[in-house]
């Protein structure tokens, strides 16, 4: 008979250890998954680190013991930001990690329920973490290696999150189109007659982010980013802080030849970024607690620089402000930053993700543009009233 499942929370040092650790033994033998650099991790965990634990968030972590075995993690939080934003009055869980173990995932997910609802919330939602800004939903369909930034999860965890009471309020998708489907279809031929129609009949200019001016740049990004994405289900703006961190996190593996502005009348519209896919890079470095990181850097610079297996970007950001979204500005945009990858060699993939189920007008613009869903992220929902 195993032993019985205890859930606690993590306060000790040696809990905080096993907590953070605990992916690493989960997905040894997953050949799909990627591991994070250590201090990528530590700084997401890190409560004064970290903008949103630090600004607005309040919770736990927790983790499920058999014996003295670790077996799951989870964490249940409140995003105030998110409940003042969108007049909801909820909670969240996050960094769900459990083996094919029903009762050990139910007692995880009861614990970050339970929490919740002491609380005085309504409901609880995820995964999340932390926020939409970062890696967010359940993997339920396209059991693949991640992207940058995007979350991975073994198949078995739909099936338990279910048994445990929780039921979809929302999917995201990725798109995919490789370079051999876009020259199958005559894309960049196709699409740009089609956009330079739309372009010139909406006066649409856009122009490349500037190399030699990024901090400008940056602050326009910025400035554009929230307004952007304001009406988005689940979005929440970010505090001066967060974009400074986001646009930092993403600068580290930016090309300015991948970035665009849109203007509408000379009026800033709206803007897309790309960035390489440096996952890649991580699936070959492999870095893993009781490694010096240095040791991580040094083989992730070898496969960046030196023999680089780059081959795949992802399209995480795009946004167009609302005035201007009746005007083809998003499809502007979605075709100039795919031209520009289509220009790279080394790029045979893009992954454009993640889109709103619900935001049917860029679901019809991804694949009329030749993109396929090759994968679908859930949230999920338990309510208490």
């Amino acid at each position: 008979m195993p032993q019985p499942v205890q859930v606690r929370k993590v306060e000790s040092a040696s809990d905080f250890k096993a907590f953070f650790e605990f992916p690493w033994t989960l997905y040894k033998n997953d050949t799909h998954w990627v591991p994070p650099l250590l201090s990528m991790r530590h700084d997401l965990l890190d409560k004064h680190k970290n903008p949103a634990w630090d600004e607005y968030m309040e919770g736990d972590y927790f983790a499920a013991w058999r014996g003295e075995q670790i077996v799951g993690t989870i964490v249940a939080f409140i995003n105030h930001r998110h409940n003042q934003f969108h007049n909801e009055h909820i909670g969240w869980f996050g960094l769900f990690e459990v083996y094919d173990d029903a009762e050990a995932a139910a007692a995880l997910l009861t614990t970050a329920a339970e929490w919740v609802k002491a609380k005085g919330y309504d409901a609880i939602r995820g995964p999340q973490s932390f926020t939409t800004h970062e890696e967010c939903g359940l993997l339920v369909d396209g059991f693949i290696r991640p992207v940058l930034l995007m979350p991975y999860n073994p198949p078995y965890y739909a099936k338990l999150v279910e048994g445990a009471g929780f039921v979809k309020t929302q999917d995201v998708y990725s798109f995919h189109v490789s370079r051999e489907r876009a020259a199958e279809i005559g894309l960049a031929d196709r699409l740009g007659r089609i956009t330079n129609a739309v372009m010139k009949r909406n006066k649409i200019t856009v122009r490349p982010i500037d190399g030699k001016n990024l901090k400008q740049d940056f602050v326009l990004l910025k400035e554009i980013y929230n307004s952007a994405w304001d009406k988005n289900w689940g979005f929440v703006p970010m505090t001066p802080r967060e974009l400074d961190a986001m646009v930092n996190s993403l600068g580290q593996f930016f090309d300015p030849r991948f970035a665009f502005f849109a203007y509408v009348d000379n009026k800033l519209a709206g803007f897309v970024l790309a960035v390489p896919d440096f996952n890649q890079v991580l699936h070959k470095a492999q870095p893993r607690p009781g490694v010096p990181e240095i040791f991580s850097l040094l083989r992730a610079a070898w496969y960046w620089k030196v023999r680089p297996v780059m081959d795949w970007a992802r399209i995480p950001l795009m946004g167009v402000n609302e005035p201007y979204r009746t005007k083809g500005v998003d499809a502007v945009l979605y075709y100039h930053v795919l031209t520009a990858l289509l220009a790279d060699p080394k790029i045979q993939h893009s992954d454009s993700g993640w889109i709103l189920e619900s935001n049917t007008n860029m679901v019809s613009i991804a694949k009329s543009f030749g993109s396929d869903i090759y994968k679908t992220h859930r949230f999920y929902e338990r309510r208490f009233v």
